[in-house]
């Protein structure tokens, strides 16, 4: 009788972990509330967005260009900020906490493929940095009423958005400029190895 080789397993078998790497490793779970947290967030902002659209389907005839360019200006910076929040409980649950399977999924987000933190920063900071543009056109839309007492600014509180502004843009290239460098060494690594 012959004895035939075993075919591999089509599931590697995890390797066992001792209990103080059991409680580490399953210490990511304590961030679970968190994203639960995010998701309220979210709902909170759908509930918001709906308000100013209703306000400005009410207001449509009664207000002027500005007005209503400065609403929609908002509806856009809850959408965008909307869009932060599903990146981030969506990206970051799947690189810190657990694998979604959504592989195959018709919905399934087409960055999630290649989603770690490094990508996960440069897609947060490029968030950040679109609504920030949100709110300083906002701010220079309404500029024009500088020195007024219609305005809701001052010039130095105008300055100093365009400051923060251009800070989240340093910042930004900072970390993408960070990361390019870590996967050259990475890339540099795997080559000499």
């Amino acid at each position: 009788m012959t004895s035939e080789p075993k075919a591999p397993s089509a599931q590697a078998v995890p390797p066992r972990l001792g209990l103080f790497a059991q409680l580490i490793f399953g210490s990511r779970w304590l961030q679970f509330p968190l994203y639960i947290g995010l998701i309220v967030a979210q709902a909170v902002y759908v509930l918001l967005f709906l308000k100013e659209l209703w306000h400005l389907v009410l207001h449509s005839f009664d207000a002027s260009e500005q007005q209503i360019m400065l609403v929609v200006l908002g509806l856009i910076d809850v959408v965008m900020i909307s869009n932060l929040l599903i990146m981030v409980i969506v990206g970051g649950y799947e690189t810190f906490v657990s694998r979604l399977n959504l592989t195959g999924h018709p919905d399934e987000p087409e960055w999630l493929s290649h989603v770690n933190a490094s990508v996960l920063k440069i897609k947060l900071a490029m968030a950040i940095i679109g609504i920030s543009s949100i709110s300083l056109l906002r701010t220079f839309i309404e500029a024009g009423n500088l020195g007024t007492t219609r305005s809701n600014f001052t010039e130095t509180g105008v300055m100093w958005q365009v400051l923060i502004h251009l800070t989240f843009i340093i910042s930004a290239i900072g970390i993408a400029w960070v990361d390019r460098l870590s996967e050259s060494g990475h890339r540099k690594e795997a080559d000499h190895g």
